[in-house]
């Protein structure tokens, strides 16, 4: 086949010179179909169609000259998939893209139709855009409209199509295959995920019901951002820490945005190729593409320039003009003694044009208007009124707005009524010939909108009065009193809720406020959408979703890509970029939502605390709350049945589970910790630290259980690069256990255990750990199963929490192993605890150094509603395991035992329940929610 491996314009065949006869041009262009330019190639190799995603059989084929789009004869007469030169004319509502960089996945370029390949491919954080690097200039902003502002006007959601179906996707219309593995393919919407052929979407109602996850999704049309002078990274909150590289893809050098062909090409034959600029703007950056000079053939050369540029048009509408020396740092990365003279694409001089203008107000309504010479935009407007029978109103109150749609930004400007319109073409075409192409122009309704900006500052110092925080604010940011009201004030968070009534205002101080430091913090700013929740549907409840992105190696960097993909953005939040708060802000006067945390035990806690100091400011209060276990231990997705760790499975698959997850009660526990100066009869001394509060759901551990996690943890904190696996992870735990397995320290005599008021002897152990769930150290039951008439049987739901000691290094390893449990010493509401030394402890995986003092456990409010895949609760999940694997574990037990001997030991209660994250996820043994 006619088609190379690299990214680019077209087919290394469709460059050759060649003189092209009248007739030549006649033919092509009657073959010239969608904007596509397709010649008759040779196929030397197996080829697929891009339309209709069948085999191309036989020996002939159909491809593109600008896009390398390549077809059956038969589906030239159905084809309806536009060429990229024309695709900004397929823009329903110009919204930008917020380019990253591409993950690993095979992809195809929407621009050349190639595969990406390498790091220098981009993609879309919000859509399914992929491209290259030099091919993302010539892509136009044509992302999804996930909001609304004052530009942007929809009568109902429609389908947003991508083109590029899975192998397994099937034609909503027809039924037939339309995806493929091999070629860019088919149609999705990625909304709702309906897949179409591309000549069968228009079969398809164009209204989208947002599929399978519309009662989770927060519809566009429910999100109001203003977001002018804000970037879509900024309105999206994406980290824009190290993309300044890849944001400057429109400024890459030359070589970057040449054919790569044409430079490895070059300096082995005696091919000459000539650099040329689109416009003024391109010479002035020095960007620029290679094409082939053809010696005598200028109208080829032409030809060529236009398809290195994707745009569309006549050649003898365009001219190449000298332009003499160009400047040698623009040429510095390629050295080729071949290199013909720079040249300048322009288009020539016109004296009439034809301009088509759309209507603001609805995607449907459009005019086209011819201009001369004396055609000002007070005269387009008049006549572009009369074609959209609008003749009766008046003129005045409309105004022609010309926007620029490039995938980077999106760039509006309101036209004056006595601008030329000729001259101001002429203007743009000499600026960028890309940019021509990528400009429309609107009229739109003059109007004066209320600006309301919300913006969120955190970062400040917590538990200070409303009126420190404003005496804060107008001293770092000298904010304008009348345009700035501070709407709401998170004490504990050390954060305070901006409404904004200025664009200008909004900006400058969102900027400010990153580059400000308070007490040796720095301020964290973001843009914060406002949810019309009086157009949410009774059915709708949105889920609020966290993804801790350092978790889980890159994983955690996949799911929050593919949930901001699923969703709405507006509902997805990066836990790393201004913690949960953002999120529970945005989501308060939401009556009904759910919450998806993505992360480990510590993550999961870090969502839970800060819900617990705003819950009053929420108006629903009690949000369930499920997980995607990314941690290490993640020991209470474990026992909600979301499993032991995320395996890659299918974020679509997640999301549907939550969405027929159950509900499930679990106790939440109130940490007082209160560092006195402790004396050995017990009586205080002076205060050593200002006490705290911490928030517990899975577990509370003091002594060698705590020292382990610490090392961890400081080990973690020293390389982290190297902390990206589990299996690596659990591995380092094993050594910081070996090197401490013949370390004694008589915890009991450094503690004074009170559960319920009462007094209890502590027998002589090395740690001490109160559990709230059945799950501890990666899946142990550190509890055991077994019987015991001096206790009740444990609940994630009864009130009281277990306390259980360990006697060192081995018997925890015992534990881990499924020989032994922990001993059991006691079961209360209310636990009180005098440390008399200072000692390593750790909440849910959380570790420090506490100063010796008071602690005191109690209940934490209300019981926490957690969510997971339907199925039955979780005490009857733990007692069908029970019963399924009481046997096994103790014909385990005996089996090691006769090999090893007897287990020395104050516990005696025998083996523990398999550990529930082996039972099968989904169904009957599904996860469960909690709250």
């Amino acid at each position: 086949m006619a088609e190379s491996t690299r990214p680019g314009p077209a087919d290394p065949d469709a460059a050759n010179c060649r003189a092209a006869s009248p007739a030549a041009e006649k033919r092509r262009a009657q073959q010239s179909t969608m904007g596509h330019c397709f010649k008759k190639v040779t196929l030397t190799k197996p080829t697929f169609c891009h339309s209709c995603s069948d085999f191309v059989w036989g020996l002939i084929g159909f491809l593109c000259e600008v896009c390398n789009f390549m077809c059956h004869e038969k589906c030239l007469k159905t084809l309806r998939a536009v060429c990229s030169c024309m695709a900004p004319t397929q823009v329903q509502v110009p919204v930008a893209h917020c380019f990253g960089p591409a993950g690993q996945k095979k992809r195809f370029c929407c621009v050349c139709r190639k595969q990406t390949e390498g790091s220098t491919a981009l993609r879309c954080e919000v859509c399914e855009l992929h491209v290259h690097a030099d091919c993302a200039a010539f892509s136009c902003a044509d992302c999804r409209c996930c909001h609304l502002d004052q530009n942007l006007q929809q009568e109902s959601l429609q389908h947003q199509w991508r083109e590029g179906d899975p192998a397994s996707a099937r034609c909503e219309f027809c039924r037939r295959s339309c995806g493929s593995s091999e070629v860019l393919s088919g149609l999705r919407c990625e909304w709702c995920s309906v897949t179409s052929h591309a000549s069968c979407c228009h079969h398809l109602p164009a209204e989208c019901a947002l599929g399978r996850l519309r009662s989770m999704m927060l519809p566009p049309p429910c999100v109001r951002l203003q977001s002018r002078n804000f970037s879509k990274m900024q309105c999206y909150r994406i980290s824009e820490s190290g993309s300044q590289d890849r944001d400057n893809w429109d400024e890459a050098e030359p070589a970057a945005a040449a054919p790569r062909e044409l430079q490895s090409a070059a300096p082995e034959t005696s091919k000459l190729v000539i650099k040329v600029f689109d416009g003024d703007d391109a010479l002035r950056r020095g960007f620029f593409r290679l094409v082939p000079s053809c010696r005598g053939v200028k109208n080829e050369e032409v030809e060529a320039a236009l398809r290195a540029f994707y745009l569309p048009g006549e050649s003898h509408h365009f001219d190449l003009e000298n332009v003499g020396a160009v400047q040698r740092h623009h040429s510095d990365n390629f050295q080729n003694q071949n290199a013909g003279d720079a040249r300048m694409l322009r288009a020539k001089l016109r004296r009439d044009d034809v301009i088509k203008v759309h209507a603001a107000w609805s995607r449907s309504s459009a005019a086209s208007v011819e201009v001369s010479e004396t055609s000002t935009a007070a005269s387009v407007l008049s006549d572009v009124l009369l074609q959209l029978d609008r003749q009766g109103e008046d003129a005045s109150s409309f105004s022609l707005q010309e926007v620029c749609m490039s995938s980077k930004q999106v760039q509006r400007q309101t036209l004056s009524p006595q601008e030329k319109m000729l001259d101001k073409l002429q203007e743009i075409r000499k600026l960028s010939l890309r940019q021509m192409n990528q400009t429309r122009f609107y009229v739109v309704q003059n109007q004066n909108p209320v600006v309301q900006v919300g913006l969120l500052i955190s970062g400040l110092s917590p538990l200070l009065t409303k009126e420190e925080y404003c005496g804060l604010l107008e001293e770092h940011l000298d904010f304008k009193g009348h345009l700035v009201t501070l709407t709401h004030f998170y004490e504990a968070q050390g954060a305070v809720a901006l409404q904004i009534s200025c664009f200008a205002e909004a900006e400058r101080i969102y900027m400010l406020a990153k580059d400000t430091t308070i007490s040796n913090k720095t301020l964290t700013s973001l843009v914060i959408p406002e949810i019309q929740c009086q157009k949410l549907g009774d059915a709708v409840c949105p889920l609020l979703v966290f993804v801790n992105p350092k978790s889980g190696g890159l994983k955690g960097r996949e799911l929050l890509h593919s949930f901001r993909k699923l969703l709405n953005p507006h509902q997805v939040f990066d836990i790393t970029n201004g913690g949960p708060l953002a999120g529970l802000h945005a989501f308060r006067e939401v009556p009904r939502f759910r919450v998806l945390v993505c992360g480990g035990d510590g993550t999961v806690g870090w969502v839970l605390g800060v819900l617990e100091t705003v819950r009053h400011k929420l108006v629903c209060r009690e949000p369930p709350i499920g997980i995607v276990p990314l941690g290490t231990g993640n020991d209470l997705a474990r026992i909600l049945r979301w499993g032991p760790g995320y395996g890659g499975d299918d974020p679509h698959h997640i999301l549907a589970s939550v969405d027929e997850a159950d509900e499930v009660q679990m106790d939440r526990w109130t940490i007082l910790l209160d560092a006195q100066d402790v004396s050995e009869d017990g009586t205080d001394g002076g205060v050593l630290e200002p006490p705290k509060i911490v928030q517990m759901n899975n577990y509370f551990g003091l002594g060698i259980d705590a020292e382990l996690s610490l090392d961890f943890h400081l080990a973690r904190e020293g390389e982290p690069d190297k902390f990206t696996s589990r299996f690596h992870n659990k591995g380092v735990y094993v050594k910081v256990g070996l090197q401490k397995i013949s370390r004694s320290r008589s915890l009991h005599k450094e503690l004074q255990l009170q559960v319920d008021k009462q007094p209890v002897p502590l027998p002589n152990i090395e740690g001490l750990i109160f559990i709230n769930i059945p799950s501890w150290g990666s899946g142990a039951d550190l509890w055991g199963s077994e019987a015991d008439g001096r206790f009740s049987r444990p609940r994630i739901d009864d009130g009281l929490l277990e306390v259980v000691g360990v006697t060192g290094v081995v018997h925890m390893g015992q534990v881990q192993s499924g020989l032994r449990c922990g001993i059991r010493i006691a079961q209360g509401s209310y636990i009180r605890l005098i440390v008399s030394k200072e000692l390593p402890v750790q909440v849910d995986g959380e570790p420090w150094l506490q100063a010796p003092g008071h602690i005191i456990i109690s209940a934490a409010g209300p019981k926490v509603l957690r969510i997971g895949p339907a199925g039955p609760d979780a005490q009857e999940v733990q007692t069908e395991a029970e019963e399924v694997s009481i046997q096994q574990r103790r014909t385990l037990r005996q089996s090691v035992l006769q090999r090893r001997g007897t287990l020395t030991g104050p516990d005696r209660t025998g083996p523990p329940v398999l550990p529930l994250q082996l039972l099968p996820a989904g169904g009957r043994d599904g996860p469960v929610q909690f709250r």
